[in-house]
């Protein structure tokens, strides 16, 4: 549900303002001046702000100078009853999406509303695939030992056929990288590769998220959603702790891999699918079966080929190419000169137990790279490769 806030010192505003939009299914809060309004835009995550000129303790236009400086800025519209030609023009060069003088028409205030939603998705959807290109350069799997060899092995075989694989592991092992280096091995290497932290997504929105939604499918549904399977449409799809899927989404996706085609929530029309499906789970779906909480049928149709992940506490041999990898990785990240790492402080690290497996020890790299000297010592290790409250 699209989150608003509204900010404006007049109580009957704002008041008739949270009825008709919680009347077209926005979540709405409030701030009666501008201060109060600016603290709940940097810790609300809101969709669209609407924000008053002429308030006390801050005025309008301060409130959106520092909303444009947020990291993930919502959509601002502009309302007053004191504005003029310049004002408006003033909002604009400043970063508001739009701005609208009292008295409110409401009609083109829930049209500019919608409007800056789709504008604030579109900005989502950019910085994702920003994300994607930025993640693409930083995919290879480093390693020399001889388990990252037979998955290097596995994945030059699989990686041409369009066979489904299920890779398991613990979290943070580096399940995606496998993912990734299958499908950039693969002929659909031009096309997309999707992902789906199915974990992360509460199960009354995964079967939109995977298969899209019809304008008014459910409440807050105000426009057609293309899904994950039909972006993924002649690439990759890599569906993430699939272990943690609902067992009504499971249902879907055993039917869209029996016939490859969807539905999308709320429509009719079936859509044909070319997408080649990688999944990956941290969990014993062998064990998620026998307790009722895993599809067999669906874990028959993934698991064509099984890729079985090591933690990094079975292949301690590769923590010399990480540690360097990551320095490296790091400080460029920084715009720090590169810094260099001892070998008894590398073998420092061999003892350590990676119960967080790659995740962790990137971790522990940035945090020696923050606080170490332009040598990492065995000392900075001891000192600082265990959590700092230890």
């Amino acid at each position: 549900m699209p989150k608003i806030l509204i900010i404006d010192d007049e109580k009957p505003i704002r008041s008739t303002l949270r009825e008709i939009l919680e009347y077209e299914k926005f979540q709405i809060d409030e701030a009666a001046d501008g201060a109060a309004g600016l603290e709940m835009a940097k810790n609300g995550k809101y969709d669209v702000v609407l924000c008053d000129i002429k308030m006390p303790k801050m005025d309008g236009m301060e409130v959106l100078e520092n909303i444009m400086k947020l990291t993930d800025e919502p959509a601002v519209i502009m309302i007053s009853g004191h504005g003029t030609i310049d004002v408006a023009v003033d909002t604009l060069k400043k970063g508001a999406f739009d701005y609208i003088a009292k008295p409110l028409d409401l009609n083109r205030l829930l049209i500019t509303i919608r409007n800056a939603l789709d504008r604030t998705e579109l900005v989502k959807e950019t910085k994702a695939l920003k994300k994607k290109l930025s993640i693409s350069k930083s995919s290879e799997i480093i390693g020399a030992s001889d388990a990252i060899k037979k998955i290097m092995e596995m994945i030059a075989k699989v990686a041409p056929t369009d066979a489904r694989v299920l890779v398991t592991g613990g979290n943070g092992s580096g399940k995606e990288l496998i993912a990734r280096q299958i499908h950039q091995q693969s002929k659909r290497a031009a096309a997309a590769l999707i992902e789906v932290n199915c974990a992360a997504i509460p199960s009354e929105l995964i079967e939109s998220e995977l298969f899209g939604h019809e304008k008014g499918a459910f409440t807050s549904a105000i426009k057609q959603r293309i899904g994950k399977f039909e972006q993924a449409i002649g690439g990759t799809l890599f569906l993430d702790e699939i272990g943690d899927m609902s067992l009504s989404a499971q249902a879907k996706v055993l039917r869209a891999l029996q016939e490859n085609k969807i539905t999308r929530v709320g429509g009719e029309k079936e859509i044909s699918v070319d997408v080649r499906i990688i999944a990956a789970t941290n969990k014993d779906l062998r064990k998620e079966i026998e307790v009722g909480n895993f599809r067999e049928d669906l874990y028959h149709r993934l698991s064509v080929i099984l890729i079985q992940n090591p933690s990094l506490n079975e292949r301690k041999e590769d923590i010399p190419l990480l540690a360097e990898h990551f320095i490296q990785a790091i400080c460029e990240e920084y715009g720090n000169g590169k810094k260099t790492i001892a070998k008894e402080a590398v073998k420092e690290l061999q003892k350590i137990n990676w119960t967080g497996n790659i995740r962790e020890f990137r971790n522990v790299m940035e945090r020696l790279i923050i606080l170490s000297g332009n040598n990492i010592s065995v000392e900075d290790v001891i000192s600082f490769a265990q959590p700092l409250s230890k």
